[in-house]
């Protein structure tokens, strides 16, 4: 279920960084949540620099994550996830920690898919498959 989504200016940082990005805020994110690895979904959303205002001045970057979290999970994972996100966007990409800015979606498991079946109805396979005696 995790899902982040990093908005940046196109053309101002390398493919690898972004990739390397990435790469870091999905293992932290598994790490945190206590999820495994593959669940994780992430990507970059690059704007052109003329569609992307800071400070009603055109084409400044100031970086912005979302991530999606199923309801329910504890104020301080989800604090971590802020403070976590925002140290690896500043390490990685060497921007200002002030101009970062991020938020936690929490959505609701019936309203959220996996595989087409509502997040509930898998959950509730989930806990009871290890419940069950083997």
């Amino acid at each position: 279920m995790p899902i982040l989504e990093v908005h940046l200016v196109e053309g101002e940082h390398a493919a690898a960084q972004i990739a390397e990005l990435l790469a870091r805020m999905s293992a932290r994110y598994a790490e945190v949540l206590a999820s495994p690895l593959e669940r994780v979904r992430a990507y970059a959303t690059l704007h052109p620099p003329e569609h992307w205002a800071t400070g009603g001045v055109a084409g400044v970057e100031a970086p912005y994550f979302t991530a999606i979290v199923l309801e329910g999970r504890p104020a301080e994972q989800r604090r971590r996830l802020l403070g976590a996100f925002t140290d690896i966007i500043v390490d990685t990409l060497g921007v200002d920690r002030r101009v970062v800015r991020g938020r936690i979606i929490p959505v609701s498991p019936a309203d959220w898919a996996i595989g087409g079946v509502p997040a509930s109805s898998v959950r509730a396979a989930e806990i009871a498959a290890r419940a069950a005696p083997s």
